[in-house]
């Protein structure tokens, strides 16, 4: 999903327009599927497979919304990292009192990988299902 979105940015804002339309209604199907066989009972298969579509679709959602931002507002010549390292620099320059956290992660802003920032929440996301069985 992420990487459909990613290629075409109106797939996130579609699925999340429409819940009950089949496309989505597979996608949590395939969720709720994998949920299941992690050994999720009860209620808590309907909170996990809600949370991990949630995250999917949120990221990736926030991914392509930054794309077109990118493409529709910056100049044709603006690529990836030098859109993120413009993005760190004024992080690094905001109050260091209100935002103590943003300004210690600034650096690791440009390099970052979207993709594997993806199943890394999905990692944490499955090891608190995990733990809560």
């Amino acid at each position: 999903m992420f990487d459909a979105i990613e290629a075409y940015p109106w797939v996130g804002a579609q699925l999340s327009r429409a819940p009950w339309e089949t496309a989505m209604l597979r996608i949590y199907e395939r969720l709720g599927r994998q949920v299941e066989a992690l050994g999720v009972r009860g209620s808590a298969q309907f909170t996990a497979a809600s949370t991990l579509l949630s995250y999917v679709i949120g990221v990736s959602g926030q991914n392509a919304t930054a794309i077109q931002f990118a493409r529709r507002e910056l100049a044709p010549s603006t690529n990836r990292v030098g859109f993120l390292e413009a993005a760190a620099a004024r992080w690094r320059e905001l109050d260091a009192r209100e935002y103590p956290f943003t300004r210690s992660v600034a650096a690791h802003l440009p390099g970052h990988d979207d993709r594997g920032e993806l199943l890394a929440g999905i990692d944490l996301i499955l090891a608190g299902i995990a733990g809560s069985r």
